[in-house]
């Protein structure tokens, strides 16, 4: 079984619905995640503020972090850093997960996204 683990930076919550303002991308990141743990993929989030002792285990994580912490969001995958400083889109998982991507599965593009010619979330 795949591994996915997302080592976020220090935030009240994962999810980005936390505050008076919602993240957007937070939340659509939040969302990719339950599709990929729906896919059969095993998803593990780390947030610095809640659980720096799972960062300070990770030997990867610590020798990127060591950079700055601009390299946060981290994400592993089988212990391999895959990306760093962004949240993927739901179709950069699926292709670096090899899911295929079904028109079903394609999250809506809302308007004022992130979606731009060259943002690649879309």
């Amino acid at each position: 079984m795949k591994k996915l683990e997302v080592f976020d930076p220090a935030m009240c919550c994962s999810t980005g619905v936390c505050g008076v303002e919602v993240d957007p991308v937070l939340a659509q990141f939040s969302a990719d995640l339950k599709w990929v743990a729906e896919q059969g993929i095993h998803v593990e989030r780390h947030n610095l503020g809640q659980e720096p002792q799972a960062f300070a285990a990770n030997p990867t994580v610590l020798k990127e972090i060591e950079t700055g912490l601009d390299r946060l969001p981290i994400i592993l995958l089988n212990g391999h850093v895959i990306t760093t400083g962004v949240y993927p889109s739901r179709q950069q998982l699926a292709q670096k997960l090899d899911i295929k991507l079904t028109l079903e599965d394609k999250p809506p593009v809302e308007s004022g996204s992130c979606c731009t010619p060259k943002s690649g979330c879309c």
